[in-house]
């Protein structure tokens, strides 16, 4: 339940204001406007009772991404690591920063904070709720166009991503993902069929 509808609107436009100012397009939209939007329909689909922090969160998921771009990172596993947690905290402290302009107070900017930082998946329940909708989104949106960049992984490592993402989710996501409520990507569904099983 939204406990202040016009704030929760004024924070969601102010996300999508941000992400708008994305230079690079996906389908004619600016990139991360789209997955935020792609986020926003996916929690709708899979929790539509979703905590108004949840659905901020997964608002708030990308938020000006591409301002810190993996190549200023080290191109190794390390180096994308710590691209990655860098990339938490800088979105944690953004959507941060907008849901106070649209007068969050700090309770909830700190548990938006907390799952969009990716803090206590698997302990706090919001963060997990943000996996499981960025891992459905990805398997339904990215992961055919991500294989398809990736010409060189082999079955074995393809079997590991898909492995690996399947283990972030919880066991409702993982349900949802195979109850024919999202589309799966069809050329990779082998590969996702033989990865779980």
């Amino acid at each position: 339940m939204i406990e202040n509808p016009t704030r929760f609107n004024q924070a969601l436009a102010l996300f999508d204001a941000a992400n708008a100012e994305d230079p690079n397009l996906d389908e004619g939209q600016p990139k991360e406007l789209l997955y935020s939007k792609r986020m926003s329909d996916m929690i709708g689909r899979f929790a539509p009772d979703a905590s108004e922090a949840s659905q901020l969160a997964v608002r708030a998921q990308h938020i000006k991404r591409w301002t810190v771009p993996r190549d200023s990172y080290p191109m190794t596993k390390e180096g994308y690591h710590a691209w990655r947690t860098g990339l938490y905290t800088r979105q944690a402290d953004t959507a941060g920063e907008l849901m106070r302009q649209a007068g969050y107070d700090d309770a909830m900017i700190e548990r938006v904070k907390k799952a969009v930082g990716k803090r206590g998946i698997k302990s706090n329940p919001e963060t997990q709720l943000l996996e499981d909708i960025a891992d459905l989104v990805f398997i339904e949106h990215y992961m055919l166009a991500f294989a398809q960049s990736k010409p060189e992984y082999d079955e074995t490592k393809w079997l590991e991503i898909i492995r690996k993402t399947w283990q972030k989710m919880s066991k409702n996501a993982q349900a949802f993902a195979l109850s024919g409520k999202i589309k799966l990507p069809e050329p990779l569904v082998p590969l996702i069929t033989k990865a779980i099983s």
